[in-house]
């Protein structure tokens, strides 16, 4: 059964009821709802036979000065998604808004971007280009395809399963991003470079206020789930209504920046060395106090016993000397050496 090829958005506006259930009065929730609804009128899926419609194309590349893992990761991400393309490092010295016209002369209308900075922070950009929305992550614990503990493996091409948390149906920020997802990491049906076969799932978790990606093979014979990888965690820190910016929609409360985290593992540090220090100091002084002589006890001698006298033995005679053994041999071998010495001169003679 197929559908009709003119989108009327009834279905986005029961979506935006569903998802909204306040009053339209408010700026940001409209925002959302004029969002959200771009979104759905744009990237309808249509079920046709064997004609390719969906357009989605998809560009993953990254700024200067990442490190080998996220070169990895970016690598991984291009290999499991068909319908993405690749450009050279961006500098960071240019502005973001430039993406959006890279991404208009590469022909993709969703984007995914790398920003390293400190060579140690990752920065995840998805958005929506050229009208929005985006948002920024923060990535945390990367983990690629080459690692040995990922034993899955799957066909290059093939679609996805596409698995969210039911927190993403509850609240509307969630919403946003469940659809921006959807829209850039499903493959779409019929891509030319893309396999008739569904033998992965990519898995989005909400634990700790992150987003947790995980990629699993699923197996024919019991349907059990192997994990084929990358893995990583998306910290969410804002959402904006336009494309790598604009006014913001929504800000994660929770968000704590990696120079605040690693200024708060110094401080306690530093607290842990200066109680050590204070001990030590407390340790030294008590070492100086002159110590307190007490008073006697006359208690504390009431459960000692003295000890016996044993009687005196006086000895009338004198006791024979021992006999030194080594002194008695060494006066024997001088005696001996002597004798053999006069033999020798006399026989001279």
């Amino acid at each position: 059964m197929g559908f009709s090829s003119k989108n009327t958005g009834v279905g986005c506006h029961a979506l935006l009821q569903r998802i909204f259930l306040t009053k339209g009065s408010n700026l940001g929730i409209l925002h959302c709802r004029q969002i959200l609804y771009h979104l759905s009128h744009l990237e309808l899926t249509y079920m046709s036979t064997g004609k390719w419609k969906n357009k989605e194309r998809i560009l993953i590349f990254s700024s200067r000065g990442i490190n080998f893992r996220t070169r990895h990761l970016m690598q991984d991400l291009r290999m499991l998604m068909p319908h993405s393309k690749a450009d050279t490092k961006m500098d960071r010295k240019d502005k973001l808004f430039v993406i959006n016209e890279v991404c208009e002369m590469k022909n993709c209308n969703k984007c995914i971007y790398f920003e390293a900075k400190k060579k140690q922070d990752l920065y995840m950009w998805l958005s929506n280009s050229p009208h929005g929305p985006s948002a920024k992550f923060l990535v945390q614990n990367i983990h690629t395809l080459a690692e040995l503990k990922m034993t899955g493996n799957c066909l290059k091409g093939s679609r996805p399963l596409l698995s969210f948390d039911p927190v993403f149906d509850e609240l509307p920020h969630y919403a946003l991003l469940k659809e921006l997802l959807i829209q850039i990491f499903s493959t779409p049906r019929y891509h030319p470079k893309s396999q008739p076969f569904v033998d992965h799932v990519f898995t989005f978790t909400i634990l700790d206020n992150r987003i947790w990606f995980r990629n699993f093979q699923i197996i024919e014979e019991d349907a059990a789930l192997v994990e084929i990888g990358p893995r990583f965690v998306l910290n969410l820190i804002k959402i904006f209504q336009g494309s790598f910016g604009g006014p913001t929609l929504y800000e994660n409360p929770h968000y704590q920046s990696p120079n605040m985290h690693r200024r708060v593992i110094r401080s306690i540090t530093a607290a842990k060395y200066r109680e050590k220090q204070q001990v030590k100091d407390v340790q030294k002084l008590r070492k100086k106090e002159p110590k307190t002589i007490l008073p006697h006890d006359p208690t504390a001698d009431v459960f000692v016993t003295p000890a016996e006298e044993k009687p005196v033995e006086i000895q009338w005679v004198k006791p024979e000397p021992k006999v030194d053994l080594k002194a008695r041999k060494k006066r024997i071998y001088k005696r001996q050496r002597k004798m053999k010495q006069k033999m020798s001169s006399g026989n001279a003679k």
